[in-house]
């Protein structure tokens, strides 16, 4: 067997190889993720119904712990769609968002429902995966010396005007 036929017997295996490759990657079912904002679930909900999604935000309100799942709020600053997870998922959840704090920023995976049949019709998305991809933290809210002023002035005119109101009503009894 010469040089050139044995190099072309090798290549030709190589190429049936990555034909097979090719192929076993092009026949297995991928699943398709998709990054969507609130909005997008919102106004196009028939579009991603049953489909596998990926959405991110701010984690708000409480975790609230129904047995071995939990209910959180993901918030992308334009809506908040509510998430069902596993409970040892939502443990990985440091701090939601309120007044005093800054939620912790997650990414979810999994199955958007447009009517959730389980959950009384509702729109949300059952999470099989959730990344923290930003802690969360609290926060010290500072009033404005100007919003204190202003403040101290209404009170002002308040308690002006129900003394007048008073003085008004005791002389009106005394005629």
């Amino acid at each position: 067997m010469s040089h050139v036929t044995r190099h072309m017997s090798h290549v030709k295996i190589f190429l049936k190889a990555i034909l097979i490759i090719i192929s076993t990657c092009y026949l297995l079912p991928v699943t398709c993720y998709s990054q969507v904002s609130s909005s997008d679930l919102i106004n196009n909900a028939k579009q991603y119904d049953g489909k596998e999604i990926v959405y991110s935000g701010e984690v708000i309100g409480d975790v609230m712990v129904r047995g071995n799942f939990a209910w959180i709020n993901v918030n992308d600053t334009k809506n908040a769609i509510g998430i069902w997870l596993p409970r040892n998922l939502a443990k990985e959840i440091s701090i939601t968002g309120s007044y005093e704090a800054k939620g912790d920023i997650v990414e979810v995976k999994g199955k958007f429902n447009r009517v959730c049949i389980e959950h009384g019709g509702d729109l949300d998305v059952h999470a099989y995966m959730l990344n923290v991809i930003k802690k969360g933290k609290n926060v010290d809210e500072v009033i404005s010396p100007r919003k204190i002023k202003v403040a101290i002035a209404f009170l002002i005119i308040c308690l002006t005007l129900a003394v007048i109101y008073f003085i008004r009503l005791f002389y009106s009894k005394r005629r």
